[in-house]
């Protein structure tokens, strides 16, 4: 089972420089990796593959908690986290309220790219992952297929908060959800 982590999930444990000790320790003996400053994880070992990377997600909720900030997918990544684009991203966007910064770790970019506090209202919620990845994907990209897929994902307990986030959407992709979630009638 692989972990993303940063000192500050050990802070009720012992001191700042105890911890930084035992990271240290951990470190030089292989059992976890730094992936960035104040950033570690606890590798995955796959036998066919090896190491296997820590996902984007993951890192991103480490740095939720590391720097105290909120983080929502966008762009391409939040398109292909539904599933309305194959691509996979090698710079991943999260638009965050902290300070705009990259995280490089291997041959991934993490990007966290500062916005207004309207991009960030739905933040760690379903809605503002449809948000963001409809307005990525374009009012002309939006097609059946799409609709279809996004539709897939919305559980009934899924409805009203997405509802209630529309004032948070353009007002073409308002639309599209408000259709999205209205109630299933019988046939």
């Amino acid at each position: 089972m692989g972990w993303v982590f940063t000192p500050r999930h050990f802070q009720d444990l012992g001191s700042d420089s105890a911890i930084d000790s035992a990271l240290r320790r951990l470190k030089a003996e292989g059992s976890i990796r730094q992936l960035a400053r104040g950033l570690y994880d606890y590798p995955v070992q796959d036998p066919v593959l090896g190491t296997v990377a820590s996902s984007a997600d993951a890192i991103a909720r480490a740095l939720v908690v590391r720097d105290a900030i909120r983080v929502q997918p966008s762009g391409a990544y939040a398109a292909n986290r539904l599933g309305l684009s194959e691509q996979v991203p090698s710079r991943v966007v999260f638009l965050t309220d902290g300070p705009a910064r990259k995280v490089k770790i291997g041959r991934r970019e993490i990007i966290l790219q500062h916005t207004t506090p309207r991009n960030m209202a739905t933040a760690g919620r379903k809605s503002g992952t449809f948000i963001q990845a409809l307005r990525y994907l374009g009012q002309d990209q939006v097609d059946d297929e799409v609709l279809a897929k996004l539709r897939r994902q919305i559980a009934d307990d899924d409805r009203s908060a997405i509802r209630k986030d529309l004032r948070h959407a353009p007002a073409w992709i308002a639309d599209l959800l408000r259709s999205l979630t209205e109630p299933k009638t019988a046939a």
